[in-house]
């Protein structure tokens, strides 16, 4: 089964989207995980979640926003849930387990430098959650909002809460795949209730583009079991916990609970009803602001500065460094003496501010260089 309705080429790029690099890495099982990297300074990962689509979200009035507001101070990694957008649709485990550890396997294979921030959205903050607990020595900062650590089966809920939540199941099963959007629309209204029709129909239309009917619902019964409550105490680095106070998806009593379960993490309520802050709701000007408080980013504005004066010639000689070759061989491949790469290498290292040839190569390889 091909990864998405709307991918046709496989490989190391989809397409050729400004600032956009997708790739795709091979997880535990087998399965094919797209991820795309955007922006340049410190690293900071999203955690996977539903209803994702890389190529589409890079054009959307709602997520284009987001990753260039998140782009703008980090090099940013995102990713293709299995079951979504450019990833794999078609394989049999979809466990919260396999979730965390597809995330693994984008880190790995994406060459992001540890320890970088981790940010989780929604049941994305679960999967933070955990993989923070995993892998303390990879994450220095915690984000997360409008989350949850425990799904709607772990809540201690009365059946007949819980019978809601089964018949949205249905819903999904039902109209997801349509093309009367009239289904999607009632998920659309409850992840932005404050959306224009716009925003409306573009979350319609990212619905249909990021999973399949089948897929959608099991992904949705999955996300139903999700328990990171045992793992959320073992988190070690600072954390900050977002939640929309008349947030329709997750009640805000779980961000209040998942926010006290972890250690010393901070706790900010947003005054908002959606799920996805939107541009004009001034809760997302809240978000970026607590955001970039929590969060160095001072380095990644200069970084960014730094690669912009690079010439042409010295970026491809920086390719070279980043790909672990030494002078001989990047003369070699460029048609230059050593000398003049020599030269190059020491106006490279003037302008990034590095001393070493591995400094040099971690900030390169954060940038994207080096994968080929």
């Amino acid at each position: 089964m091909t990864p998405s309705p709307s991918s046709a080429v496989e490989g190391d790029i989809f397409g050729r989207m400004s600032a956009q690099a997708i790739r795709f890495c091979t997880s535990f099982d087998g399965t094919r995980i797209a991820y795309a990297l955007t922006g340049e300074g410190p690293p900071l990962v999203k955690a996977p979640h539903w209803l994702t689509h890389l190529e589409y979200e890079y054009l959307s009035p709602i997520w284009k926003p987001w990753i260039e507001e998140l782009s703008r101070d980090h090099r940013l990694l995102r990713m293709d849930q299995r079951g979504c957008g450019l990833s794999d649709w078609d394989f049999a485990d979809m466990s919260f387990d396999a979730y965390v550890r597809d995330m693994h396997a984008v880190v790995e294979a994406s060459g992001i430098a540890a320890p970088f921030a981790l940010f989780g959205h929604s049941q994305g903050g679960a999967i933070a959650i955990e993989y923070a607990a995993r892998h303390p020595d990879r994450v220095s900062h915690l984000v997360i909002l409008s989350g949850y650590m425990r799904g709607a089966s772990n809540r201690g809920w009365s059946r007949e809460r819980l019978a809601e939540y089964e018949a949205l199941v249905q819903l999904v099963a039902a109209g997801w795949g349509r093309e009367d959007a009239t289904y999607r629309r009632l998920f659309s209204t409850q992840f932005i209730p404050g959306g224009t029709r716009v925003q409306i129909d573009s979350m319609s239309e990212l619905q249909r583009l990021a999973s399949s009917p089948e897929n959608a619902t099991r992904l949705v019964r999955s996300f139903y079991a999700i328990d990171a409550s045992a793992s959320a105490p073992r988190v070690r680095c600072p954390t900050l916990v977002l939640h929309a106070r008349g947030d329709l998806r997750v009640p805000f009593e779980e961000g209040r609970l998942m926010a006290g379960a972890i250690p010393g993490a901070q706790f900010v309520p947003l005054e908002t009803d959606s799920h996805i802050l939107l541009p004009h709701d001034p809760a997302y000007a809240r978000f970026f602001e607590e955001l970039r408080a929590f969060l160095p980013a001072g380095a990644g504005r200069s970084a960014g500065r730094a690669f912009a004066t690079l010439t042409p010639r010295e970026a491809e000689v920086l390719e070279g460094i980043a790909r672990g070759h030494d002078n001989g061989r990047i003369a070699s491949e460029l048609g230059l003496s050593e000398k003049t790469v020599r030269n190059n290498v020491t106006h490279i290292f003037d302008k990034l501010g590095v001393e070493t040839r591995a400094e040099a190569i971690v900030l390169a390889r954060d940038r994207g260089l080096g994968k080929a």
